[in-house]
């Protein structure tokens, strides 16, 4: 079923429905398209973050400590 034909329908069904339950149904999809908003700002930060050279200086530091600086090794 196509993207359009499923909004079709959905709007037959929501015209049977009490006003209550209409609002309640607009009230999750808003919560949904918030959500769906949220995921791809983050995916998109993490994906600038992933990407980015802001710390790639720190690739050029030496090494100061080694394994052989440990106390206790768990």
């Amino acid at each position: 079923m196509t993207k359009e034909a499923i909004i079709e329908k959905t709007v037959r069904l929501l015209d049977g429905l009490a006003p209550d339950k209409v609002q309640e149904i607009a009230d999750f999809v808003e919560y949904i398209s918030i959500k769906q908003d949220e995921s791809e700002l983050q995916s998109g930060i993490q994906y600038l973050v992933s990407n980015s050279d802001t710390f790639s200086f720190l690739n050029d530091d030496e090494d100061i400590y080694s394994l052989n600086d440990l106390k206790e090794k768990f």
